[in-house]
């Protein structure tokens, strides 16, 4: 009797394993087959699911937004609007190894989005999420804000979500120093 594939399984054990490679190696040691090692399959068994390094990529960075979305949706939303807000936020910045791997991931996508369409679209994907929820985060902290405040407030608090996350990333600073700092800017509402 043949065996029957769950190939989404597949798929996302696949990313698993890209994550486990950009956390141990970072980003550029990517590839087909260093994920097919680290995932005990063979080059040619994975490239039956992705043909090149950037599909690896952009389905790794997809899973990246479907976990942070899923862990935001199933969170408790009680305590104040500033509690709310940091924790939604924490839940996007590498605050911790698993939040610093996705953010590594995601992040490792501007300078290969500027050359490549489809991993540019999901590059946009990424940033419009984030972009609506810090407009959601905004208007939690400032209810009574107008339409064009709301934006406003969003793009500086996605600028600054941002700026903190490729500090951590780049060393500059620790997770600890970027949570203070998204304290401080969060005083301010």
């Amino acid at each position: 009797m043949p065996k029957t594939v769950d190939h989404d399984q597949r798929r996302r054990e696949l990313a698993a394993a890209v994550q486990r490679v950009i956390a141990r190696d970072g980003v550029a040691e990517v590839s087909i087959r260093t994920v097919a090692a680290e995932s005990g399959w063979s080059s040619g068994a994975l490239r039956h699911y992705f043909a090149t390094r950037d599909e690896l990529l952009v389905f790794a960075c997809e899973q990246v937004i479907e976990q942070v979305t899923a862990r935001i949706r199933a969170m408790p939303m009680d305590g104040s609007a500033h509690d709310v807000a940091r924790r939604v936020l924490l839940e996007t910045m590498p605050a911790d190894p698993e939040r610093h791997t996705e953010a590594a991931i995601a992040f490792g996508f501007l300078a290969l989005g500027l050359g490549d369409p489809k991993i540019a679209q999901v590059q946009r994907l990424m940033f419009g999420s984030m972009f609506e929820l810090c407009l959601q985060v905004v208007a939690i902290l400032a209810p009574d804000a107008d339409a064009t405040r709301l934006q406003g407030s969003a793009r500086r608090l996605h600028a600054m979500v941002d700026g903190l996350t490729v500090h951590v990333l780049a060393g500059h600073l620790t997770a600890d120093e970027m949570v203070a700092e998204l304290d401080a800017f969060l005083a301010g509402f």
